[in-house]
Parts: structure tokens; sequence; C-alpha cells
């Protein structure tokens, strides 16, 4: 994960620290980790791809189909994405075109598999102050102002998340819904279909946030914006694992508690790398 210079930084392993970069003219920083309930692969993947100072693209992904297939199918995505920027994306020229081909190259992989693996995929494109959401299933990507506002905030493609946003549940019963982890549109198969969200324009302090459902399954919305928003970006990624493993870890009566694989990663614009304190003990 310790890559030196301008090449694209991305891990299915395990960070047991949140990693921080500078990119695209700001900084980012990167956990990923597997279930800590259960032996077995990592399936999550991050990917900061550098694509020129002033540029770049950030993406996690969550692999489905059992541990292996899972795992195998989060690294075609990063892997496949990475090379389409490295190839197509000149200097001058659109990130989009690249974006897309990745993905598409990364869905035909996986189908031909013949595992039944797929992924979900949360992609953001920077380009200096511009920011262009792409996401494929429930891997989320929120952008929150430095006072709460939300600025940007993803539909996860699944039955539960289009119920809350039709208002026939509520984000909190939706937390704890049976069906909360079903998902209606995945990277490897052949229906998929890429939400291209429009440009939005950063602000110097907002904080930018993509994230697999380890964190949304465990930490309340408005938990997870007070989390971002404020103090340093180290301090912030710092504070989202102790606090998404704790819910984890110890279960308590009437808050979400779901074990998973947990990765994120945290951008904000022109702000210098700091890193984050120790965990807590």
């Amino acid at each position: 994960m310790n890559v030196p210079g301008d090449e694209t930084v991305y891990s299915i392993a395990q960070l047991p620290e949140p990693q921080l970069r500078r990119i695209a003219g700001g900084s980012a920083a990167v956990f990923t980790t597997p279930n800590p309930a259960k032996d077995g692969d990592n399936e999550d993947a991050a990917a900061l791809i550098p694509a020129g100072d002033e540029r770049a693209v950030l993406a996690v992904a969550d692999g489905l189909g059992g541990h292996a297939a899972g795992a195998e199918a989060a690294r075609i995505a990063v892997d496949e994405l990475a090379r389409s920027i490295a190839d197509q994306a000149a200097p001058g020229e659109p990130l989009r075109p690249a974006i897309l081909n990745g993905i598409e190259t990364a869905n035909i992989r996986i189908g031909l598999l013949g595992l039944g693996a797929a992924t979900t995929l949360a992609i953001v494109e920077l380009d200096g102050r511009s920011l262009r959401p792409y996401h494929v299933g429930d891997s989320e990507i929120l952008v929150v102002g430095q006072r709460g506002k939300v600025k940007l905030q993803t539909i996860s493609h699944a039955p539960v998340a289009y119920a809350v946003e039709a208002g026939l549940m509520t984000g909190a019963e939706a937390m704890h819904h049976e069906d909360r982890n079903l998902v209606s549109n995945i990277v490897g198969s052949p229906d998929m279909r890429i939400e291209i969200g429009s440009v939005l324009r950063l602000a110097p302090r907002d904080t930018v946030l993509l994230a697999t459902d380890g964190l949304s399954d465990n930490l309340y919305g408005q938990e997870i914006i007070d989390t971002i928003r404020r103090g340093p970006l180290g301090d912030a990624a710092r504070r989202l694992v102790d606090d998404a493993q704790q819910r984890m870890r110890r279960p308590e009566a009437g808050k979400p508690s779901k074990p998973d694989d947990l990765t994120f990663v945290l951008y904000r614009p022109g702000a210098p790398a700091e890193p984050p304190r120790p965990a807590s003990v």
C-alpha cells in the first residue's frame, strides 16, 4: 500500500491504520480491513489513482459472491479502472471515457470468471475543485460541508434505499431492515448500469467520503457526517475506524451492529496531510 511518487495506490488486503496521501491538489485518507468476526479474505478494495497534478480518481469496491470470488471481483474492478485511466486519460483529455471504459471492462472480466462473482463500485472523479460521482450498487458517496451540510449523497441501488427515498420508511428503520443488504445493481452482471452524477464544485473545507457498507451498516448517517466534517483529516479517519469497529465488536441494544469488511476513502481539497492520532485502546 505504501507506494512512492504519483503511482496508483490501492489495497485489497488490510491497512492497520488509515493511510494519508497528497492527491489532486488535496489530501486523501484510505482505510480497508477484513471482517473482524470471520477468517477469510477482505472482499473490499480501495484505489487512489492520480491523473495529473490536479486530477485523480478515487474508488471503493465491495465484492460479492463468497470470499474468494468477492475479493477477485473487487480487485478486478480497481485494477481495470486504474489501467483504463493510465492507458486512456491523456493530459487535457476528459477522464469520463476512461472511467466508463474501465467499469465496462471490469464488468466483462468479472462475468467471464464464471464464479457468480460481482462487486459494487463507487467512484469520484476529481478535476481541480470539480467532482463528479459514478456508482454501481450500494457503496456510498457523500460530500459534506464543514458545518455539516450534505451537498451530495448517492442513493444506493437497493430496494430498501429506494423505499427510504420514496418516504416509505425512515433511515433508522432501514438500518435494521432484514433486506437492507439486498443489492439490485452490480458490476459483473449483464444488466449492470452506471449512475453518473452531476458535476459539483467543492468548497475549500468540504469533505468527500466513499465507503462500503461496512461503514453505513454500523453508523447512522448523522454520526458519519458529524465525524468527518471537522478536525484534521487523519483524525476524522481514525474516529470513523474506532466508532465503526466498536459497533461491530460490542453490540448495544437499539444501535446498528453488523460485522463486515470496512473500507473508505476520505478526501479534502487543499487539506495538508496530517497523521491520525493513535488508535484508542
